[in-house]
């Protein structure tokens, strides 16, 4: 399979372009959100709050991914209640997985393929999953992005890979 070239970086937050992508990020975490809550059940299918933080990582290493998987859902939740603050727990802690795997994974390969996304986002989903099984003691509960959130998880690692190969190629 061929990879891709594009550039990959590892930014500190005290890089004021390292801010300025964050934000940006966050931003992109809360427009998309807002769209996919405009169909019923958008947020469980699509799980949004998720894509920008797997390309900020990849792209801008594990502070930028970090700072966008910690706003983003605080952020959406004070603004619009969404998630609800009874679900902000799993979502953060799976968040976080997310830019911590996916800024691991970039610097360590060096490359964006597919399956190094699919890698990413099964780590993540899976890892995720059993935490929120333990926190409400429901293996179904958990795994609840399995039996929903499918097409979202495509989204990312399809979608990521696009917008990380063709929009951000510096």
């Amino acid at each position: 399979m061929k990879t891709s070239t594009v550039n990959l970086y590892s930014l500190s937050l005290r890089e004021s372009r390292s801010l300025l992508f964050a934000a940006l990020f966050i931003i992109g975490n809360i427009v998309l959100p807002q769209l996919c809550h405009l169909m019923p059940h958008g947020g469980l299918i699509f799980l949004p709050i998720y894509f920008f933080t797997l390309i900020g990582a990849y792209k801008y290493g594990w502070q930028v991914g970090l700072a966008t998987a910690l706003l983003s859902p605080l952020i959406n939740s004070a603004l619009f209640g969404m998630p609800p603050a009874a679900m902000l727990p799993a979502i953060m802690i799976k968040s976080v997985l997310l830019a911590l795997a996916a800024a691991y994974v970039a610097r360590r390969f060096k490359a964006v393929t597919l399956p190094l996304l699919l890698a990413v986002v099964l780590f993540y989903q899976v890892v995720g999953c059993l935490i929120e099984a333990a926190m409400h003691g429901s293996l179904l509960h958990g795994f609840q992005d399995f039996r929903l959130g499918i097409p979202g998880m495509l989204l990312q690692i399809v979608g990521g890979y696009l917008f990380i190969k063709y929009l951000l190629k510096k």
